[in-house]
C-alpha cells in the first residue's frame, strides 16, 4: 500500500485524501490548526453561529462525487437545499432586484425592473452554459500542464467554441454590449469577484460564471457552509485517513539530488512517504517547505486576487427585505475596482455583501436576531496599508450605508462583533498577502499561468488548493483534488 502525506486539511486536502484513500492508498494528513476545514471553519459568539470563510455553495455535485468514490451514502453525512432566491440586490438610489433561481422568473423580474427583454437575459444564460460546457473538461477537470490534455476529443469542442468564448474582450465590455442598463451591467460584472478579479480587466470568458448560479443552482448546506468540510472530514476518517492536528509541517524532505520528495518533517519528527500532496498556498510552500529549491518566480509574482474585510455581526433584528445572499452596490463600480487593483486602497462607497444563514438555519441566531457576515472587497496585503484606520473608516461607512438603505440604525442592533482582515486571513490560513483566490484572473492567460498540480522539478510532489490550477473557491479546489488524485498512481 502506497503511503501518501497530505499537507493541510483545507477542503482540497480533505477531498484529495478521500479520493486517494478510496483508491487504495494509505493517506496521512498534517494540519497546523486543531481542526479540519481551513477557510471553511465556523465559530459562535453570544448565541450567533458564523461561517468564517466561504459563504456561497454552488456545484454540489463535486461534493456528492466524493461520497460516490468512497461508496458511502451522502445522506448519512451531508444534505443541502436549493435556494429559491439567488441574491437580493440593492442600489444607493433605493432600486432593488430579486435574482430568482428560476430563470424565467428572473427574466420577468429584470423586464419589470430594468426594461430588459426576457429573451436577452435568457440568451445570456444560455450562452454562459455553452461557454462552461465547452471549456470545463479542459480548463477545470484536467491539468493544463500535461501534453495529454491537448490530445483528446474535448479539445475540439473547446477550439470550436473560441468564436463565442469572448477571450479577447473584457468581461465588462461583453456585459455592456449585451445589456443597455448600467445597473444590469454592474450586476453581471460582479461575477468577476467570484475569483477575486476585476471585470474591467478580466477576460470575457468569465461571463460563463453566472451559469453556476442560474444554471446549476445556488445551495445552502444543512448546518451552514462549515458542514461541507466537516462532512468530508468525517468521510475521510471513516475511510481510514489518519490525521495529525496541531502539526505544522516544517519541511518537505527531498533526496540528495533534490529531484524526488521522500517525506516531510512535522513537529520535528520525520515521516516518510511515497507521495506528498501540498494543500498549502504555493507561495508559502516554496518559502517555508521547499527552501533551496529553485522558485517559479514568474508564477509566484503574479498579481494577487482581491482580499476581504469581514465583519461578523450578531444583529438583534429581523430584516424581511434580506435573504441568505444580499449585495449593496457602489455607485461607481469601476472606481471601486481601480481602488482595489490599481491604487490599492479602500473605496469611499464599497459594494457590501451580507450573508445571513439564519434566514434558513434558524438555530444560527437567537430568536429575533440574524447572523450577519458582512464583507467588502479590499486590496491584498501590502506593508504600507494602514489597516487599523481603514477598518475604523470602512466600518463607519458600511454602517451608515446600510442604515440608510434599510431605514434602521444598524449600529444600535449589533450585539456582537468579530473582524477578519487581510492580515488575519494570511496568518490564519497562510493565504499569501491575504488574497482570497491566490492569483487574480485579470490576465487573459491567467489559467495557464497558475502553478501546476504537480511539481515540474520534484518527482512525487503534487499541489492542490486555491493557489494552483484550476483556481480558488470551493468548486475549483475540489476540482484540483480530483486532478491530483487522478495523477497519482
Amino acid at each position: 500500500m502506497k503511503q501518501v502525506g497530505v499537507i493541510g486539511a483545507g477542503i482540497a486536502g480533505l477531498a484529495t485524501a478521500v479520493r486517494l484513500q478510496a483508491a487504495g492508498k494509505q493517506v496521512t494528513v498534517f494540519e497546523k490548526n486543531e481542526f479540519a476545514g481551513g477557510k471553511l471553519s465556523s465559530f459562535e459568539a453570544k448565541g450567533y453561529r458564523f461561517d468564517a470563510g466561504p459563504s456561497l455553495f454552488t456545484m454540489p455535485q463535486l461534493v456528492e462525487e466524493l461520497f460516490l468514490v468512497a461508496k458511502k451514502e451522502i445522506k448519512d453525512y451531508f444534505s443541502y437545499e436549493r435556494l429559491e432566491v439567488v441574491c437580493n440586490y440593492f442600489w444607493n438610489d433605493q432600486s432593488r432586484f430579486i435574482a430568482w433561481a428560476d430563470k424565467e422568473k428572473y427574466a420577468q423580474e429584470m423586464q419589470a425592473k430594468f426594461d430588459i427583454e426576457p429573451k436577452i437575459c435568457l440568451d445570456y444564460f444560455q450562452l454562459a452554459r455553452k461557454k462552461y460546457e465547452a471549456t470545463e473538461n479542459i480548463f477545470i477537470k484536467r491539468s493544463l500542464h500535461k501534453v495529454s490534455t491537448y490530445f483528446n476529443k474535448d479539445i475540439l469542442a473547446c477550439i470550436g467554441a473560441i468564436p463565442y468564448l469572448n477571450i479577447f474582450d473584457t468581461m465588462h465590455n461583453i456585459n455592456k454590449k449585451t445589456f443597455k442598463n448600467d445597473k444590469v451591467v454592474q450586476l453581471f460584472d460582479r461575477y468577476a469577484t467570484y475569483n477575486g478579479s476585476n471585470p474591467y480587466q478580466a477576460s470575457g470568458i468569465l461571463t460563463m460564471i453566472p451559469h453556476l448560479e442560474q444554471g446549476i443552482g445556488t445551495f445552502l448546506p444543512k448546518g451552514g457552509m462549515h458542514s461541507i468540510s466537516q462532512s468530508v472530514y468525517k468521510l475521510a476518517q471513516d475511510l481510514g485517513v489518519r490525521f495529525y492536528f496541531n502539526s505544522p509541517v516544517e519541511k518537505i524532505i527531498l533526496n540528495d539530488k533534490k529531484n524526488k520528495a521522500t517525506g516531510l518533517i512535522s513537529n520535528g519528527q520525520v515521516h516518510n512517504f511515497d507521495k506528498i500532496v501540498c494543500n498549502m498556498d504555493v507561495f508559502f510552500a516554496y518559502d517555508k517547505l521547499l527552501t533551496g529549491l529553485k522558485r517559479p518566480e514568474k508564477i509566484l509574482k503574479q498579481e494577487k486576487s482581491s482580499s476581504a474585510l469581514i465583519f461578523y455581526w450578531g444583529v438583534k433584528h429581523n430584516f424581511s427585505e434580506l435573504d441568505v445572499h444580499n449585495i449593496f452596490f457602489a455607485d461607481d463600480y469601476e472606481a471601486e475596482f481601480n481602488s482595489i487593483f490599481k491604487t490599492k486602497t479602500i473605496y469611499k462607497d464599497p459594494t457590501i455583501y451580507i450573508n445571513i444563514t439564519s434566514k434558513r438555519e434558524k438555530q444560527d441566531a437567537p430568536d429575533g436576531g440574524e447572523n450577519w457576515f458582512v464583507m467588502v472587497n479590499v486590496p491584498a496585503l501590502l506593508e504600507q496599508h494602514d489597516w487599523e484606520n481603514w477598518i475604523t473608516e470602512l466600518r463607519e461607512i458600511i454602517i451608515q450605508k446600510l442604515s440608510k438603505l434599510l431605514n434602521t440604525n444598524i449600529l444600535e442592533k449589533i450585539e456582537t462583533e468579530q473582524i477578519l482582515d487581510p492580515r488575519s486571513i494570511e496568518s490564519r490560513t497562510l493565504s499569501h498577502l491575504g488574497a482570497l483566490y491566490g492569483a487574480s484572473s485579470n490576465d487573459r492567460n491567467a489559467a495557464f499561468l497558475r502553478h501546476s498540480n504537480f511539481s515540474k522539478q520534484v518527482e512525487n510532489l503534487y499541489f492542490c488548493g486555491g493557489s494552483v490550477h484550476p483556481g480558488g473557491g470551493i468548486p475549483l479546489c475540489l476540482s484540483s483534488a480530483k486532478i491530483v488524485a487522478d495523477g497519482i498512481e
